[in-house]
């Protein structure tokens, strides 16, 4: 296949004008011989974008743990744009937890967003800042217990979240930092705290600003400590419900764009009309694009997914598009030790692409060589 005249998204963050190669599931360097051609004259093409953490969509979680919940969820992510998914765990005893990550590591791939991993986010988590995680699984960081996990997956836990204030979390970063991403997620450490925990081997911050202390001149917390730290990862929802427009524009400018993480954080309610819906076994009610906890009113995730949330930081939020490309294809999969398979449109990569027009509204989206959606 060749996709002629497009403005192509290249490994130097901007797009270049010039055409694609595709030879049967990869991108390649030379025009196959024969095979469709597509004219993307004024169209963008990016790389499918990876969400290495949202927990469901269309009526299904990740932690439902069956085929059709799996099937539900890649096919809804891959026809809009979301061609590798990292769905994340809630706060679970750990047999429901082991039963889904063995689930996920069985799980074949047919047809839609492919499956490169899971993200483990409870329950290492302080209870103090939990926001839609249950209290009552909550543990203290066990390595014996998240090594469990990680045999039962496969080796398929990409990431998992700790608060590293609580007991035991220092010793558990240095354990595991060279088997896992470890993220700072859920927590009330303040500077001091985070910088020891990056210091130990932490390179990833759970959704900035939510579930954690506020950024204050006088105590600036995970966020100033992240900004503090090179190597640092630090994911972002823009939904338009989580984080203001200004505060987005503000963190990309002096986290700097190679830092950012676009997620969509999205629960069983996306792609869905508003009513009630469950995650982690708790009742939340969506209205408009918000959901929330029936118990408590906390946010519940979000009903919003990936490419739509690239798309608001860029409409709504002045994100320019080349950067906004950057935090939700390349940067998630650096993240979680993916780019050598996905993330970009280079020769020998998966040939996961999207098409926008200028309006930035999806025309086409392709997964491994061949149209989806």
């Amino acid at each position: 296949m060749i996709i002629k005249n497009a403005k192509v998204f290249k490994d130097d963050f901007k797009f270049h004008v010039e055409d694609i190669y595709i030879k049967d599931e990869y991108f390649a360097d030379l025009a196959p011989e024969d095979g469709q051609v597509i004219d993307g004259s004024g169209l963008y093409a990016i790389p499918g974008l990876t969400d290495i953490h949202f927990h469901g969509c269309v009526g299904y979680d990740f932690c439902d743990g069956t085929k059709e919940a799996f099937d539900a969820i890649s096919r809804y992510q891959g026809e809009n744009g979301v061609t590798t998914i990292c769905p994340a765990t809630m706060t679970l005893p750990e047999e429901e937890l082991a039963r889904i990550v063995e689930a996920a590591k069985n799980y074949e791939h047919t047809e839609g967003a492919i499956l490169v991993g899971i993200n483990m986010e409870g329950p290492f988590i302080s209870e103090k800042k939990k926001g839609a995680q249950n209290d009552k699984y909550i543990k203290v960081p066990d390595i014996d217990f998240y090594r469990r996990l990680q045999e039962k997956s496969g080796n398929m836990i990409k990431l998992v979240e700790v608060a590293p204030e609580e007991e035991g979390a220092m010793e558990f970063i240095k354990a595991v930092k060279d088997e896992v991403v470890v993220s700072i997620a859920h927590t009330v450490a303040d500077y001091d705290v985070a910088m020891a925990a990056f210091k130990q081997g932490v390179r990833h911050v759970t959704h900035f600003y939510n579930a954690m202390p506020p950024f204050l001149h006088r105590a600036p917390g995970v966020i100033g400590a992240a900004s503090d730290t090179e190597g640092i990862y630090a994911e972002l929802i823009c939904d338009g419900v989580h984080i203001h427009p200004s505060v987005v524009r503000t963190t990309f400018k002096f986290m700097g764009p190679e830092k950012m993480v676009l997620i969509s954080d999205s629960m069983e309610a996306a792609g869905m009309p508003d009513g009630r819906y469950s995650l982690g076994g708790q009742e939340v009610e969506l209205v408009g694009n918000k959901p929330t906890l029936v118990s408590d009113g906390a946010i519940a995730g979000s009903a919003t997914n990936l490419m739509d949330c690239m798309k608001t930081t860029v409409r709504d939020m002045g994100i320019p598009l080349e950067v906004a490309v950057r935090a939700a294809a390349v940067n998630p999969a650096k993240a979680i030790g993916i780019y050598d398979k996905y993330g970009s449109i280079e020769p020998g990569k998966v040939a996961n692409l999207v098409l926008l027009d200028e309006e930035l509204n999806t025309k086409v989206v392709f997964i491994k060589g061949k149209k989806y959606a």
